[in-house]
């Protein structure tokens, strides 16, 4: 294993390196050689055990030894939320505000929470024990609303009360509040270190039990009215696909019994193909829509390409007008003018603002009036003086 003698860091990240190297490089040996960056992910999670963040020390110590840039850092840990750039709280609690939580009063939690802690989104409290979130979907609306504490759920079918008690038993430091569900609550750094695929330690960090009645309920309705699927086998294995046949080497088959000598003994009614199925009505128009579009793309394959038109129309639409303009070429084209015409309003609206906004003309932009007279006076007399 390597020492933090035998890594150059740069002064930014030696003081991360002296505390995280030896972890690091665990982290690192996961991956297969030259393929260390994807250790990128749990090693941001790392940093964030020491100082709770991550800061432009964990970026540097992580580009320096991934051997990447500090550019590739920091686009992946300002990517993904569970990264935190600024100092968070002992503990980050999280209000699921969106669709199903949202409607059964996961938005009621947030905002009463928030009065409560006098902090918005991503705040944190001025005791540094709490930081606020609403969070978009926790993955359980079988418990809605869901409030979690770093990462692990806390309350399930929450209410204002009950997040607001929680959370002034987490400020006061005694014993921590037993969950709803799952393991037990840890701080914040304690968290990163699990994320950052090490092991916890604790007593009770590992949860275990089966899954609740919110969940089960859907199965718990089917027994209770006799629903099942038919002929429902739980232990019956998954069939897998088969690879597809190759046509080839079938029509070979059929054309030539000695192939397979089987064909000859094969009764006509085996050997007779099948039937084309009768095509539905949404089939039909799906074609014909087909055709259509076949046909369109031709004839505008055949126009860019200057060749006739097929269907009787041999001429082709721009070699067309080109003749209609000037059919002798002997003369210049005069189809068009280069008198500038105003536009003609088409209701008041549009007349109104035709007259505030005349139109440029001669190149010069609108509103670039020929300068008065006696200006252009003061200013000849100018260029004499300085003559």
């Amino acid at each position: 294993m390597k020492t933090v003698d035998e890594v150059e860091f740069s002064p930014a990240a030696t003081p991360l390196a002296e505390k995280l190297l030896e972890p690091a490089l665990e982290i690192i040996a996961r991956y297969p050689a030259g393929r260390s960056r994807s250790a990128l992910l749990p090693l941001l999670h790392l940093v964030q055990t020491v100082e709770g963040h991550v800061s432009p020390a964990g970026v540097a110590f992580c580009a320096e030894i991934l051997g990447i840039n500090k550019a590739q850092v920091g686009a992946v840990a300002t990517f993904y939320t569970m990264y935190k750039r600024r100092p968070t709280g002992e503990y980050l609690v999280s209000v699921c505000t969106n669709t199903l939580c949202n409607v059964l009063g996961g938005q009621q939690v947030y905002d009463e929470l928030s009065e409560h802690l006098g902090v918005g989104h991503d705040e944190t409290t001025a005791d540094g024990r709490i930081t606020l979130e609403h969070a978009e979907c926790l993955a359980a609306c079988d418990y809605a609303p869901v409030v979690t504490v770093n990462y692990d759920f806390a309350i399930d079918e929450a209410t204002p009360q009950s997040t607001i008690a929680m959370v002034e038993q987490l400020r006061e430091g005694g014993d921590l509040p037993t969950p709803s569900r799952g393991a037990r609550i840890c701080s914040l750094r304690d968290m990163q270190t699990q994320l950052a695929g090490f092991a916890d330690e604790r007593d009770g960090a590992i949860a275990d039990g089966l899954a609740g009645a919110p969940t089960l309920r859907g199965v718990t309705l089917a027994q209770q009215h006799g629903i099942a699927v038919a002929d429902f086998n739980l232990d019956t294995p998954i069939t897998t696909t088969k690879d597809r046949r190759d046509e080839s080497a079938k029509a070979v088959k059929d054309s030539d019994p000695a192939v397979s000598p089987l064909v000859g003994r094969l009764p006509a009614s085996a050997t007779k193909p099948a039937a084309k199925p009768a095509e539905g009505k949404v089939t039909r128009v799906a074609k014909k829509a087909a055709t259509k579009v076949k046909a369109a793309a031709e004839a505008v394959t055949h126009r860019h390409a200057g060749e006739d038109l097929p269907g009787g129309d041999v001429k082709n639409p721009e070699t067309r007008t080109a003749e209609k303009r000037n059919p002798t070429m002997g003369e210049p084209d005069r189809t068009g003018g280069a008198t500038a015409t105003e536009p003609v309003p088409s209701n008041p609206a549009e007349a109104s603002g035709v007259a505030q906004n005349t139109a440029a003309g001669d190149g010069k932009p609108a509103g670039d009036d020929a300068r008065p007279a006696a200006a252009s006076g003061a200013a000849a007399s100018d260029v004499e003086e300085k003559k």
